[in-house]
């Protein structure tokens, strides 16, 4: 597993063990966006470092969960929210699913979605 976001603070490594802690639960204070990824994944690896700038830029305003698919039990979480394609990067607010895309999109797009739905 390589590790794309040591230094920075609002990106973090989540599992299905502390997944309704980091994710579900810190939702409620700010707004998680999940990356559901695989190493085997190209567009996994494309999208990897817009996500990392777009998390930069909002300075606070929406924290990034990095969700290993092969990893553990991770798939499992694949499979709870019906995904079929990798990456899927889902938002949550509040505990729910605001909102969701798959595929490697551009920078331009990722801003617009958080913009969308996060003050």
């Amino acid at each position: 597993m390589h590790n794309q976001h040591t230094n920075s603070p609002g990106i973090f490594d989540v599992s299905f063990e502390d997944y309704d802690e980091k994710v579900i639960a810190a939702s409620y204070k700010v707004p998680i966006l999940v990356d559901l990824w695989a190493d085997w994944c190209m567009p996994c690896l494309v999208i990897a470092p817009k996500l990392k700038a777009l998390i930069e830029e909002c300075e606070g305003r929406v924290r990034l969960a990095k969700l290993e698919v092969d990893a553990g039990e991770n798939m499992r979480l694949a499979g709870k929210y019906k995904v079929r394609g990798f990456p899927t990067v889902i938002l949550f607010i509040d505990g729910e699913e605001k909102a969701r895309f798959h595929g490697a999109k551009p920078l331009s797009f990722l801003r617009g979605f958080i913009d969308d739905y996060v003050d």
